[in-house]
């Protein structure tokens, strides 16, 4: 008597549910625009915001913002990605990725849009500086200088390369020049103690004559 051999049932592939798609894009949606709030809210109240504040500034209640958001920690961490993603980034490798006549011109472009920043959002600028450094959460301050340092730095590899020079202090180089400016940066926000222009004079001054002196002429 032969065996029965029992056929396994064929798969069915799954029907998309048109429902939970347009409920999941109606939540990212959603919690953009409160994420837009709260980086809102940052600009008016500072860097200690309060989630009161994000509801004021969406036209909601508490309740609604920790439907989106498991807590605080987690909405600071959206709106410093909002803030890297929309805001600082942006402006800092926008100037960056141009080709100017010289290294000059290009140092100077990026430490301006820099400076320029703290002018035009200082809130948010404070905010982010006093994020860095939680403990297991983001750190935009670092991250930044991270992007902007290996920006950087590929383009001074770039340069040493063509120029047949050794390359491996490209990297030290772009982030000494980084470290300099978001450090002196930093003081200058509170201290004030040159106009912004000037401020910018000096940081290139400092870069420039430096780098005039470690990477080949063009």
């Amino acid at each position: 008597m032969q065996p029965v051999v029992e056929t396994p049932p064929v798969a069915v592939p799954a029907t998309p549910d048109g429902r939970r798609s347009r409920w999941t894009e109606h939540r990212r949606a959603r919690r953009e625009e409160l994420v837009a709030a709260a980086v809102e809210a940052v600009r008016l109240a500072g860097p200690d915001f309060a989630v009161d504040d994000v509801a004021r500034s969406a036209g909601v209640s508490k309740t609604v913002i920790y439907r989106y958001f498991a807590d605080k920690d987690e909405l600071v961490d959206a709106v410093l990605g909002r803030i890297s993603d929309a805001i600082l980034l942006p402006r800092l490798m926008g100037e960056l990725l141009v080709e100017r006549a010289d290294d000059r011109a290009s140092l100077r472009a990026v430490i301006a849009a820099f400076v320029s920043l703290i002018e035009d959002e200082p809130e948010l600028y404070r905010f982010a500086y006093a994020q860095a450094g939680r403990s297991g959460r983001a750190d935009l301050v670092a991250a930044t200088e991270r992007e902007i340092a290996e920006a950087l730095g590929a383009r001074m590899t770039e340069r040493l390369a063509a120029a047949g020079r050794e390359t491996q202090a490209a990297m030290t180089w772009a982030y000494g020049v980084v470290g300099m400016v978001q450090l002196a940066s930093h003081w200058w926000s509170a201290a004030r103690t040159v106009p912004a222009a000037e401020l910018v004079d000096q940081l290139t001054e400092l870069a420039h004559g430096g780098l005039g002196l470690l990477l080949p002429p063009r």
